[in-house]
């Protein structure tokens, strides 16, 4: 059966990140995407400039209309604004139950830009934890949604994803993207204990949609059949060579986006 994934996020005009984003990493590892899109954003690779959020009735149509007709392997979350939005995406869940869930948590744009309702985080917790088969934070939305400050030892990294654990998490992908040094760790930590991601830091200024990215490459895994620990270092490894090509590209005049088909285009 051909593998299926839906995206259920926000729209970026710019093309690098959010559904775009995510539909693009789909097909290019092999898996059907289709889409449910949460907001609208007037975004470029400079920020954003506007976010228009969908109606949660609206949401759920989107929902039932490719839940009811599909036959969805797999699912990842990305940005949900508000708290209507986010009760919507979690009724539909629990109604049609997909296999796996990825939830990234995004809460503000590589430009630097929030994108989330500041009571909507407890909402996220409450109602989508339970739902996800992992939660993919950076160090910033961990700290975000602990209410702590952002971590900056490798021990404090490990405590927060084991309290994300502790809130109702099943599975937690703590990622060090935004960290310091010569390598990116990021740390998947699970009840059975944590198994830590390392590859080189890429320097480069095209790291727009990297979180997306990444995100929806694990739930592609997941759609294939792969288990958790594997899609997450397949994901990884498509997320660091898509960062290495990127220097390939010219779009934009700020962050630009990864290269999603790194492979394909010569």
């Amino acid at each position: 059966m051909t593998a299926i994934a839906v995206t259920i996020a926000g729209s970026d005009s710019g093309g690098g990140a959010g559904i775009q984003a995510d539909l693009k990493t789909f097909s290019a590892l092999g898996v059907y995407g289709a889409s449910v899109i949460t907001a609208l954003t007037a975004q470029n690779t400079l920020g954003v400039t506007a976010i228009h959020t969908a109606p949660a009735g609206f949401v759920t149509a989107q929902l039932d209309a490719v839940f009811s007709d599909l036959h969805v392997n797999a699912v990842k979350i990305g940005m949900l604004s508000q708290t209507d939005v986010i009760s919507a995406v979690a009724s539909g869940l629990t109604q049609w139950a997909p296999p796996f869930t990825v939830l990234d948590p995004v809460m503000v744009a590589t430009s630097g830009d929030r994108l989330i309702d500041d009571d909507a985080v407890a909402a996220i917790v409450s109602r989508l934890f339970p739902l996800a088969t992992l939660i993919t934070p950076n160090l910033a939305e961990a700290a975000t949604l602990l209410g702590e400050t952002m971590a900056s030892h490798d021990d404090d990294i490990q405590r927060q994803g084991e309290a994300l654990l502790g809130v109702g998490a099943r599975a937690v992908l703590m990622k060090g993207g935004h960290g310091n040094g010569a390598e990116s760790t990021d740390l998947l930590i699970t009840p059975e204990g944590t198994i830590r991601l390392s590859a080189p830091r890429i320097a480069t200024p095209n790291t727009h949609g990297t979180g997306c990215t990444l995100s929806s490459a694990i739930a592609a895994g997941l759609a294939k059949g792969l288990p958790l620990d594997k899609a997450v270092s397949d994901a990884k490894t498509y997320v660091t060579n898509a960062l290495i090509a990127s220097a390939t590209l010219e779009i934009g005049q700020g962050s630009g986006p990864v290269h999603h088909f790194h492979t394909f285009w010569k």
